[in-house]
């Protein structure tokens, strides 16, 4: 049997705030687990698998400690400045405007911004998407 990539885990206070971001951003909400203390809400995109995990544990209110370990997920879009205009009405801003990251011109436009609770997404221009490697020296 061949491993294979099955989601991605965020625990978020508000979920119909995240279901709305993760809307935004082209994921369709798939389907509900619900545990005793908590419960999960799946989505994925369009023609994949549910591969982001939305947990809700039931009484927590306060934020989430993010720690120093999680930097970001990275999303491909088919036009970036269309995606950041979805989300402006939900009152979400790009960290920066979009760049090409490095300063580097042969990689596409990228912009970070975060969810509702505070989790980082990159999302990088152009819909198609293979990790660039440079040589190694």
């Amino acid at each position: 049997m061949a491993n294979s990539y099955v989601h991605t885990c965020l625990r978020v206070r508000d979920p119909e705030a995240s279901q709305a971001f993760y809307g935004a951003l082209g994921f369709e909400p798939r389907g509900r687990l619900n545990f005793e203390s908590a419960y999960n809400l799946y989505m994925g995109l369009p023609g994949g698998g549910d591969v982001l995990e939305l947990t809700v544990n039931r009484g927590h209110d306060a934020p989430y400690d993010l720690g120093t370990g999680y930097n970001h997920m990275a999303l491909t879009v088919d036009d970036l400045g269309a995606v950041l205009r979805d989300l402006e009405p939900l009152g979400v801003q790009p960290e920066k405007a979009p760049y090409h990251p490095g300063g580097r011109d042969d990689l596409p436009l990228i912009a970070f911004v975060a969810d509702p609770d505070g989790y980082r997404i990159e999302l990088i221009d152009g819909g198609v998407f293979e990790t660039p490697q440079d040589p190694a020296d």
